[in-house]
């Protein structure tokens, strides 16, 4: 027979009940270490996209972008052609898009403004006309890895904006 003082020191089970209490937290950081992951890797291609969409569009004649008479102006086929390159990634605007995204959950805006600082008509831009910065803004709802399970959930989207001085090339 135990008596209370072999029971209270009874160390018979003790990994078991340890291992109990900490699973679930162990688990939780897991999970969370992955979600958090897929969150930054997924913001990080978004950023790439719009970054690479306004550097193609800022290798354009100012025929096509320009901000003559004060007026912003972006060709429409060039907008087009900015969407392409930031949604696939390629400037023939193939059906394949950047990994895990549909084309009819990105929304891109491609925008034109013209400054009205000095340093747009110095330099390089030494000119009667500034120099006409292409902004390129995307959001995406973000696709969950574990829907919600972890930390994030299906509710949040991702955001970017690039922009770029053209250079009339």
């Amino acid at each position: 027979m135990m008596t209370i003082r072999d029971f209270l020191t009874c160390q018979k089970g003790a990994a078991a009940a340890e291992m109990a209490l900490i699973a679930p937290l162990a688990v939780l950081l897991l999970f969370t270490a992955m979600e958090s992951g897929h969150y930054f890797y997924s913001q990080h291609q978004l950023v790439k996209a719009v970054r690479d969409g306004a550097r193609f569009g800022a290798r354009h004649s100012f025929d096509e972008v320009n901000c003559r008479n004060g007026s912003p102006f972006i060709a429409a086929d060039l907008q087009n052609n900015i969407r392409a390159v930031a949604l696939t990634g390629h400037l023939s605007g193939a059906n394949e898009t950047r990994s895990g995204w549909d084309s009819n959950e990105v929304s891109f805006a491609v925008t034109v403004t013209c400054p009205t600082v000095i340093e747009a008509t110095s330099g390089i831009y030494e000119t009667d006309e500034p120099a006409p910065i292409i902004n390129v803004a995307a959001t995406i709802g973000y696709d969950s890895l574990f829907n919600g399970l972890g930390i994030i959930s299906d509710n949040y989207s991702l955001n970017a904006n690039q922009q770029a001085s053209a250079m009339g090339i």
